[in-house]
């Protein structure tokens, strides 16, 4: 009888125990069974993403008989050719919603005690765009050097307008403006972004071994507008005192590429040792241009993908457009080989 009781008690003991490995054994189906859907659904052809990585922007912008800004159109109000061919636009936006902004700063004397003075005054600008919006900062005197990659962190590009004391009698500004119209290509797809350059300086280079139309050519290439906003040394010019001539080409790279050149200070600032200038008319001027032009996007189609330079034109579809002019920031794009989608599993 004892034996019997002790055999019931160990067969009690296993059922138990068996219970127990089943209630964990279904607990791990449960945690593992989702994991394996997730994984097929994964593979499933039906959902793979395709996600369009070529959109063409144009920004234009739209001026009346006066050479004043006309704002207000819309969408429909526009035609977009591709090499002559009309295409479907299907990106529109009126104004800059998102900037990647590169400043590209002098280090010479003078040009670096204005940049000093106006380094809020010159990131206030940037904070008047979109969250999203990233801003970067190149000093150069010889060389070029990227002292902020691109970030959204503004704070990050204000200790880069402090730029240290250097003694140096050589300044490439072209050299600088090509290394920051390049360092674009780290930020990708551009869909609906605007990338400008403001380029301080006095303008004049005496080391760049690039020229002012290769600086043109790329930044057309990558859709890079440039301002450049000029701090002039003065010299007595005809027995008065005038600014120094700049380089061949210093104002070409805000005219050639759908920026705008401007001129900071004057003679009266020229004579004062301790002469303050003040930037904000300039930012604010640069602000109004980019928020006044509109921003028209488009699909490159793969029968046009084997055309290397692609130039394109903007038309009205307005009754009164003959007294409106469409003015392109850039005229055309070189499309590079690739896929037009990526993939993503």
């Amino acid at each position: 009888m004892i034996l019997l009781q002790a055999a019931l008690q160990c067969i009690f003991a296993l059922l138990r125990v068996a219970q127990v490995l089943l209630r964990l054994l279904a607990f791990a189906l449960l945690i593992i069974q989702p994991t394996n859907i997730r994984a097929q659904e994964i593979k499933a052809p039906d959902d793979v993403i395709r996600v369009r990585t070529d959109l063409i922007t144009v920004p234009v912008y739209i001026t009346d008989a006066g050479g004043y800004r006309v704002s207000g159109l819309k969408q429909n109000d526009f035609v977009l050719r591709d090499n002559g061919r009309e295409v479907k636009i299907e990106y529109f936006a009126a104004g800059t919603e998102r900037v990647a902004l590169a400043f590209a700063l002098d280090e010479s004397g003078s040009a670096r005690t204005v940049i000093a003075q106006q380094r809020e005054t010159a990131l206030t600008l940037f904070a008047r765009f979109g969250r999203s919006s990233r801003v970067a900062v190149v000093n150069f005197g010889a060389q070029p050097n990227l002292a902020v990659p691109f970030t959204t962190d503004s704070a990050h590009a204000q200790n880069a307008f402090r730029i240290p004391s250097r003694y140096s009698r050589r300044t490439a500004i072209f050299d600088a403006a090509l290394a920051t119209v390049q360092s674009f290509d780290a930020l990708g797809s551009s869909d609906g972004e605007r990338r400008i350059i403001i380029l301080i300086s006095d303008g004049l280079d005496n080391a760049s071994r690039v020229k002012a139309s290769t600086v043109i050519n790329e930044a057309r290439v990558r859709g890079v507008s440039i301002y450049v906003i000029h701090i002039p040394l003065f010299a007595p010019r005809g027995g008065r005192l005038g600014p120094r001539p700049t380089t061949k080409g210093f104002r070409d790279l805000a005219q050639r590429t759908g920026g705008r050149y401007f001129m900071a200070g004057d003679r009266t600032t020229a004579l004062e040792p301790q002469a303050k200038y003040d930037l904000t008319p300039i930012l604010q001027a640069i602000e109004e241009d980019l928020q006044g032009q509109y921003v028209l996007g488009y699909y490159a189609t793969d029968d046009t993908r084997g055309v290397q330079l692609h130039l394109f034109d903007v038309a009205l579809t307005l009754p009164d457009k003959r007294k409106l002019r469409v003015n392109a920031v850039h005229g055309g794009y070189t499309l590079k080989p690739q896929n037009h989608d990526s993939t993503k599993y």
